[in-house]
């Protein structure tokens, strides 16, 4: 619905005179890139270092970069070169990927767990388990939301539960998101590209299997050593006493399976109808879908009770705050794009050296921990993209001759978000769900001695045995 309005608006301002030859990435410097490594750094910073600058202003500064991408655009490449790539990229890229978020958000934000549970290790590692399954369900953002509030309450009458929200973090907020588009955003855009919604279901399985199996057996042993060790110390006061388990606003549970209806539907139906507009063209099937997201997020705001919400504390502060700054990262990565898209004729030409071997093959170690190291402190949704047009952007080639190539990138992108609170968008989320919930979360650079002393070795598990 959001996406048809701007198309039929963009189809009302565009005539004759705006049609114009697409960027070219070969002409462009690396100057081109300032803009996007500005908004990613201050998206990476600003949180820690400019809390309230950028609590009240980060849509201001990501409207300033976008801005200081599209004025030269138009002042070198002409307006109509300019206008085109930006609907192309919002259009086509940006609308579909946030009307998905926004839909996933807005069902599981209607679904609300009460009750209480004892925090044993059985427990802790049954929920974790649950949550890394639903992650692929229901986003890695929808998965949090639902479970992070009903573990802590399990966990807050113990000494000792930051562990418990940091592998919750490893696990159901990126690395349970790894098997299908709807479970990270990175996939998502993948999916937009071309790629089959199962391929990564069927070509990340036994990659997340490994990482998330190893991860739940250390947790379980390491909460088994820190509950046994705290049964002979006192505890302190249960704020919240054990109580049956209740689950509100099931409808949303139908609503979600219409989001994964929606998104099969439109994988499997191609009527080969297309609308042009200025810099490129949108498949009914793709418009249709986004229509009926809305609508499905629509419903669940009508037919789920004010009480339930409230119970999540939900707002809608965080979709706000994604939709904001992607709509800025989106814009910045356009002449980015358009230099990958160039290859070793453009800017990137080193970057594209790096991530290929002496015959031209791809390297794909490289493709796993540059994507990996990049997802840490960027986000991970753009470091796939650019990854993803470094191996050339093809989703036939990359899902039949190069599909290791592509599951090295995916897995990169979506694992390593987990190595900083801002590798992935519900780190930080749940971040500040756990400090408000008085869990005694480690800084931002305490959270990466955690991840770097659990995960690094995994990951390095994960090179030997699938992209050696």
């Amino acid at each position: 619905m959001l996406r048809a309005l701007c198309l039929g608006l963009a189809l009302f301002l565009s005539g004759p005179a705006s049609a114009a030859e697409g960027l070219d990435g070969k002409g462009l410097s690396f100057f081109w890139a300032l803009p996007f490594i500005g908004l990613l750094l201050c998206i990476a910073t600003g949180p820690v270092l400019f809390h309230r600058l950028w609590e009240h202003n980060y849509g201001k500064i990501a409207a300033l970069w976008a801005a200081l991408t599209v004025l030269p655009l138009i002042a070198f490449k002409g307006a109509g070169v300019a206008f085109e790539a930006v609907l192309h990229t919002m259009l086509l890229e940006y609308m579909s990927f946030i009307i998905l978020l926004f839909a996933l958000f807005t069902v599981a934000g209607g679904i609300l767990i009460t009750g209480n549970l004892r925090g044993t290790p059985a427990v802790n590692t049954g929920l974790l388990a649950i949550g890394t399954v639903l992650a692929s369900i229901v986003g890695t953002t929808g998965a949090s939301m639902i479970l992070i509030r009903p573990l802590i309450r399990a966990n807050d009458d113990r000494r000792t539960n930051v562990h418990v929200v940091i592998f919750f973090i490893f696990l159901v907020s990126n690395i349970g998101g790894s098997l299908t588009p709807l479970g990270d955003p990175p996939l998502f855009l993948g999916f937009l590209r071309g790629v089959d919604f199962f391929w990564t279901t069927t070509h990340l399985f036994t990659e997340t299997l490994l990482v998330a199996g190893f991860l739940l057996v250390l947790f379980y042993a390491w909460d088994t050593v820190i509950h046994r060790r705290e049964d002979s110390l006192p505890h302190p006061k249960d704020p919240t006493p054990d109580r049956a388990i209740k689950i509100f606003g099931k409808a949303n549970f139908l609503l979600l399976g219409a989001i994964i209806a929606a998104i099969l539907v439109s994988a499997s139906w191609k009527p080969g109808i297309r609308i042009a507009f200025p810099g490129g063209e949108i498949e009914l099937q793709n418009l249709l879908r986004d229509i009926v997201l809305v609508v499905i997020a629509l419903i669940s705001l009508k037919i789920t009770p004010g009480p339930v919400r409230a119970g999540n504390e939900f707002g809608w502060g965080p979709i706000l705050e994604v939709a904001k700054l992607f709509a800025g990262i989106f814009i910045c990565m356009i002449p980015v794009l358009a230099m990958l898209k160039a290859g070793k004729a453009g800017a990137f030409g080193p970057l594209v050296a790096l991530v290929s071997n002496p015959d031209g093959s791809p390297n794909n170690i490289a493709y796993f921990w540059l994507t990996g190291i990049l997802s840490s402190f960027l986000d991970n949704a753009p470091t796939y993209l650019v990854f993803f047009e470094l191996a050339g952007g093809d989703p036939k080639t990359l899902m039949g001759p190069m599909a290791l190539t592509l599951a090295a990138i995916s897995s990169g992108a979506v694992f390593m978000g987990a190595n900083s609170y801002i590798g992935n968008a519900p780190n930080f989320m749940v971040y500040a769900i756990a400090k408000d919930m008085k869990v005694k979360m480690p800084s931002f650079f305490g959270f990466i001695l955690w991840s770097g002393g659990i995960l690094v070795p995994v990951f390095i598990l994960v090179t030997l045995v699938f992209f050696r």
